[in-house]
């Protein structure tokens, strides 16, 4: 059955789920407190970059079945799909949940479903969204339905792992996650399990905890090998040719809005059983300052007078443009603090919103002496060192993500290295 839908946030998560219900024949309605993108939106316009939006987006607002406001308005189902950061001192910030959960209650209507998908520390359903809800003076659990179905998408992959992957839905009563379920069928063709609201938080954070712990392990053996002479990242792909060993990869740091934050929800609400977290994730957040460091040895090595770097990647994964909790900040807040001149540049940003950005490759070249890459975009691995090397004052690189041959860039006469790699310094 068809249903009317009011998504709540149209960033990086709500947008692409509510354009697939449109395409799949749901009316929906998205919300958003940005007046540019909501205006954006209804011109068919992206505020945001992901693979396969664009040509959805017209399909849904062509066909009438979507339409954005600053506004919610009455439907069948609330699909609450907004941010939830931590704060400075590493604590969850759920006031964009509770904010959201208050814009719907004057429209919601017995009978009606509300969904929570934004990744949040266990109990939110429970102990945020449902007080809030209580005031709409409708029965919760039989008049109306609550689950949380949490995201579980990668940025550039977001429509082909909507569809594909698994979903869990968890709901505060069985009724709620079957509602639920029903309507996920829709587009879902992975498995959809059904648990309680608090084990669907869990999970969620779950799997992206162990994903943070794993790239801990990584950064840490790329330390060891940067100072036993080993190249971590051949140590690493032999080690997972064993059936039972699959470690991720290292690098500058861990950005975006999940594997960077949800680890701090476990450890705030029981710091003291969660010390391998914790720990991982400080390792983790060294690892920016660690590259900065490792820019300023290479600059003092070759003893380069008023350096200027080229920074080459601003987002926190390739080949798209979100910045959220991006590493590539941290080591620019590190290299200022330095006083070490920069130049940024990525292709996937298409305005300037970090420290001496520039939108043009050649400007960020123009007279650098080291260039840095922090991001593996598709651009820069097809980068040829032969016409690099004419614009820079120095011929050095650093790279922080495997990204490039460093054989081709040594050959065109940079001295060339790659973090976690001493042995190829």
């Amino acid at each position: 059955m068809k249903k009317s839908l009011c998504v709540v946030g149209l960033g990086y998560i709500g947008l692409p789920t509510s354009v697939m219900f449109a395409i799949h024949g749901h009316k929906v309605h998205g919300v958003d407190i940005n007046q540019k993108a909501v205006e954006m939106i209804n011109n068919k316009q992206l505020h945001i970059e992901e693979n396969g939006l664009q040509e959805r987006l017209e399909e849904a607002v062509d066909s009438g079945m979507f339409k954005a406001s600053v506004e919610p308005t009455e439907a069948d189902v609330f699909v609450i799909a907004v941010p939830s950061p931590i704060r400075e001192d590493k604590t969850a910030n759920l006031d964009y949940v509770r904010k959201a959960t208050e814009a719907i209650v004057p429209f919601v209507k017995k009978g009606n479903l509300v969904i929570l998908e934004s990744t949040v520390p266990p109990r939110t359903v429970e102990d945020v969204m449902l007080p809030v809800l209580e005031e709409t003076g409708l029965e919760i659990g039989e008049e109306l339905f609550v689950s949380h179905s949490p995201e579980r998408v990668i940025p550039g992959k977001v429509f082909q792992e909507l569809v594909d992957n698994d979903r869990i839905v968890g709901g505060i009563n069985e009724k709620s996650s079957e509602m639920t379920k029903e309507l996920y069928q829709s587009f879902v063709k992975g498995n959809i399990h059904l648990t309680d609201a608090t084990t669907a938080e869990m999970a969620k954070v779950i799997e992206n905890t162990y994903r943070d712990v794993n790239i801990a392990f990584a950064n840490e053996l790329a330390l060891i090998s940067d100072r036993i002479g080993v190249n971590a990242w051949e140590a690493i792909e032999l080690a997972n040719y064993h059936p039972r060993v699959n470690i991720h990869t290292p690098g500058p740091g861990v950005g975006g809005h999940c594997i960077a934050v949800d680890p701090w929800f476990l450890a705030e609400i029981q710091p003291d059983l969660s010390k391998i977290i914790q720990l991982s994730r400080n390792t983790n957040d060294h690892m920016p300052k660690y590259t900065a460091d490792r820019i300023e040895k290479m600059l003092k090595e070759n003893f380069i007078q008023d350096p200027k770097v080229a920074l080459f990647g601003l987002s926190f994964k390739a080949n798209i443009d979100d910045q959220r909790e991006s590493p590539s900040l941290k080591v620019i807040m590190h290299l200022v603090e330095k006083g070490i001149s920069f130049t940024t540049f990525d292709p996937h940003i298409k305005e300037n919103v970090a420290s001496n950005q520039t939108q043009n490759m050649d400007e960020a070249l123009d007279g650098a002496d080291l260039v840095v890459i922090l991001t593996d975009h598709d651009e820069f691995k097809t980068l040829d060192p032969g016409e690099v090397q004419g614009k820079m004052r120095n011929k050095l690189v650093f790279d922080t993500k495997n990204a490039l041959s460093l054989d081709q860039w040594k050959e065109a006469g940079f001295i060339a290295t790659r973090l976690g790699d001493s042995k190829n310094g």
